[in-house]
């Protein structure tokens, strides 16, 4: 009982120095913290760009219904 016991109260200690030394460290800004917004808008403005060219200019004829358009061939016999 008394290794365990031992053995817990170490582990326990070893996990509150690693978080005060994390606590104590500086923290360093990385790639997503100094660009991540500026990326997240950049892709969202390419995004409506390509999408806007691709409704408006791109000639596709977007008409998804049939009704009207496909008349019905005469019956063979």
């Amino acid at each position: 009982f008394c290794t365990s016991n031992s053995l817990y109260h170490s582990l326990a200690r070893g996990i509150q120095h690693t978080a005060v030394r994390r606590a104590h460290r500086k923290y360093e800004p990385d790639f997503h913290d100094k660009y991540g917004n500026l990326v997240l808008l950049g892709g969202a403005a390419v995004f409506t760009a390509v999408w806007g060219y691709v409704f408006t200019q791109a000639g596709i004829e977007w008409g998804l219904s049939p009704v009207g358009r496909i008349t019905p061939k005469e019956w063979r016999e």
